[in-house]
């Protein structure tokens, strides 16, 4: 296994600059998902560890080795692309050894590490076949087999999963996490950097999440850290879906008040400034239970799920979601208004200028 160092790495394409500085630590057998929109420099920052992209500054380290200027057959990485990049031509067994064949590997060892891909893979009964037999999971099962015989220091994961309808990405996304977990226990090599513009691999997929934004990092931790405390409003409204509610507020004796919201602040923060925004989770409102509402929220829609529902409105001016369960989410008409508490200890405070976190 290898770590990974990345100390300010630059890089400009076309004359604008796609990452401005990026620091990150990946520790031996860490799964670290990078996570942003679209445009945030997450895919560059992947390419520039890959190899297929040198930086314009800063220097990157695999293990002890500095190979920022390394091409990447010198860096020791595997690379898994969303298209597959498997060879039509070539049947599963021919894929998955063509690495090893590349780097002069006697047949012996070939045909030994693909037999122990197949088996952790569940391609056995697919050997044989050509990619144009297989389903789409089925070949990318096959591109991340071909990286894992390779046994390289880090593995890159380059939106895998982005052309696989939402049921089979979630089997394959359990498939990755029982992998890492696998490669780990056998000392094979597991470090690896995912990039995804989907929240929901990044928080179940990571050890530790990285959320860019215009190429550099926003905020490092692991994903429930981030989920529950993030720095900037950008984070908060970034993770979770529906995305965080923000409503702007003065801070009166102690509350934060607006048009629909009158609320306690919580007692550990100590507020400066009077003017803050509000941040609140769509789950994290509860039917009132007594007679001053927290929230005031004037239904326009309702997105009806079964048990749960979410009511799409208004507070004050600003738009607002609220997730309703069990009898209320069914009874929930538009035109309603709904008097609403927000759960003990769920409310974020944010500046409204810098929108860093208050709180």
């Amino acid at each position: 296994m290898s770590s990974l160092s990345l100390r300010g790495i630059k890089k400009d394409l076309g004359g604008n600059p796609i990452l401005r500085g990026v620091d990150l630590e990946v520790g031996d057998g860490e799964l670290v998902v990078l996570v942003g929109p679209s445009g945030c420099g997450k895919s560059t920052l992947l390419r520039t560890i890959a190899g297929l992209e040198i930086p314009d500054g800063g220097t990157l380290k695999i293990g002890d080795r500095d190979v920022t200027q390394l091409p990447p057959r010198d860096r020791d990485v595997a690379m898994v692309f969303q298209s597959y990049a498997l060879y039509p031509h070539l049947t599963v067994r021919e894929n998955l050894g063509f690495g090893l064949k590349l780097r002069g590997t006697d047949a012996k060892t070939i045909a030994e590490r693909v037999d122990e891909v197949a088996q952790m893979l569940g391609l056995e009964k697919l050997l044989d076949r050509y990619p144009r037999q297989m389903s789409g999971g089925q070949r990318q099962r096959v591109a991340m087999g071909r990286a894992i015989a390779r046994r390289p220091s880090v593995f890159l994961f380059d939106e895998p999963l982005s052309n696989l309808d939402a049921a089979l990405r979630a089997d394959v996304r359990v498939e990755i996490k029982r992998l890492h977990a696998r490669l780990k226990e056998q000392g094979q090599g597991a470090t690896m950097i995912y990039v995804t513009h989907d929240q929901v691999e990044a928080m179940t997929l990571a050890d530790r999440l990285v959320v860019l934004k215009s190429g550099h990092v926003e905020q490092i931790g692991a994903p429930l850290e981030v989920y529950e405390k993030p720095r900037s409003r950008f984070v908060a409204s970034f993770l979770g879906s529906p995305a965080m509610n923000f409503v702007p507020g003065e801070i009166v004796d102690g509350r934060i008040r607006a048009d629909g919201l009158d609320a306690q602040l919580p007692q550990n923060d100590r507020i400066a400034s009077k003017s803050v925004l509000a941040g609140i989770r769509p789950h994290d409102v509860l039917p009132s239970a007594n007679g001053h509402a927290d929230i005031l929220l004037r239904v326009e829609v309702i997105e009806a799920m079964g048990f749960e529902a979410y009511a799409h409105g208004k507070v004050g001016a600003h738009p607002f979601v609220a997730r309703l369960e069990g009898d209320r989410a069914r009874a929930a008409r538009p035109g309603d208004t709904l008097a609403l508490d927000i759960a003990q200890g769920s409310l974020h405070l944010f500046d409204p200028d810098s929108e860093r976190t208050l709180s």
